[in-house]
């Protein structure tokens, strides 16, 4: 029993557990507190709070419906992540093997929304980096290495016990 709860499935189980239910708990938030985190994302498209430059504020996007329509599309990926990583999770605790596939996919699309879509475009294309209000670079950058951390957790190579 010691050995099962030690082991590296179990450890790949609970870490996607964990992202599970963080990642479900986002969407709940997103859903149901949806004016505050519709603002921010508007806040961010629209660069409304940044230096306001010149040479980066023609990027902005202004138009509320383009603003709404980001927002639902990050909720809705957001949600598949939970489900991939929820799958993942159950399989975990069912000792099967795939398992491993769904949280590395449950990891990875983690990695994109907050990679790709917090850090790199909300951070650096829209400048949320010059927000004091309206800038989440520093949960993004936290959830990208949780999810780096469960993925590479997921990839490690299981060794055979004696």
């Amino acid at each position: 029993m010691i050995t099962r709860l030690g082991s590296l499935r179990t450890a790949i189980a609970v870490a996607t557990g964990i992202a599970t239910l963080y990642m479900g708990l986002v969407v709940f938030n997103n859903v149901f507190d949806f004016p505050t985190n519709r603002a921010f994302v508007e806040h961010v498209l629209a660069m409304d709070t940044t230096f306001k430059s010149d040479n980066t504020m023609w990027r902005a996007i202004t138009n509320p419906t383009v603003a709404l329509i980001a927002y639902i599309a990050i909720i809705i990926w957001e949600a598949l992540t939970a489900i991939v990583l929820g799958i993942g999770f159950v399989l975990g605790v069912r000792n099967n093997d795939r398992a491993r596939s769904y949280g590395t996919v449950g990891f990875l699309m983690m990695m994109v929304l907050f990679g790709a879509g917090f850090i790199a475009i909300g951070g650096e294309w829209f400048a949320m980096w010059q927000s004091q209000q309206w800038n989440g670079l520093q949960p993004a950058t936290f959830n990208f290495l949780i999810a780096s951390a469960g993925l590479i957790l997921t990839r490690l190579p299981e060794r055979s016990q004696p």
